[in-house]
């Protein structure tokens, strides 16, 4: 089974596509950390990816495509996907390799939240600089280092209050009709993502049927 999960940045995709690939398996795909990863090397692309971000804007569709399908690596089978496709030409290219492949997305999944709680969630996430575990100030048991392991935790530079919102227009502007798309086809479930991890991991788990 291949699994699409959207919603707003700070929706909670990534800590559920990592529920889904410890519990069930799956292989998460993250766009967000194969394009920190490639910022992070200080090649070429690297760079440019860096000023993109920092500007709160999003990758071009056909780089975010082509750092996908090499990191897919030939994977085409019990994949979870976070945070991509965000648009139609993107979610259209996913459709071609899949087909390519004899393959499809199976499900959709839809992480509704309110969009005055994704900017809290958003400006108060911390991420390990190590691991990349995420944490929010918010949490009871917050603490100033990372405490799986040890690693200093920093804002990311998408995080801040003006490139969250940002996000937030384009997410409305080039995500948005991605309901439309899917929904017309192979249909969108739609979660409440206001609970606790544990309810909407139960929440995505029953309408997977895992």
């Amino acid at each position: 089974m291949n699994v699409i999960l959207l919603g707003f940045p700070g929706a909670g995709k990534g800590t559920q596509a990592k529920v889904l690939e410890g519990k069930y398996g799956f292989v998460h795909i993250s766009t967000g950390d194969l394009i920190r990863k490639e910022v992070a090397s200080k090649s070429e692309l690297g760079e440019r990816l860096s000023e993109i971000i920092k500007n709160g804007s999003l990758v071009s569709d056909e780089i975010v495509t082509e750092i996908l399908i090499k990191n897919l690596n030939g994977k085409t089978q019990n994949i979870v996907f976070d945070g991509f496709p965000r648009t139609l030409r993107q979610a259209e290219s996913l459709d071609n390799y899949l087909r390519e492949q004899g393959k499809k997305i199976d499900e959709v999944v839809l992480i509704e939240l309110p969009e005055e709680e994704v900017l809290k969630r958003l400006t108060s996430r911390r991420v390990c600089k190590l691991c990349g575990a995420i944490y929010n100030i918010y949490s009871e048991d917050f603490k100033d280092f990372c405490v799986k392991c040890g690693g200093q935790l920093i804002t990311r530079s998408d995080d801040t209050l003006q490139s969250a919102k940002r996000r937030l227009d384009v997410f409305r502007e080039e995500t948005k009709p991605l309901l439309s798309y899917y929904g017309s086809t192979i249909g969108v479930k739609k979660i409440d993502g206001g609970k606790t991890i544990e309810e909407v991991s139960s929440s995505i788990a029953e309408v997977l049927k895992l």
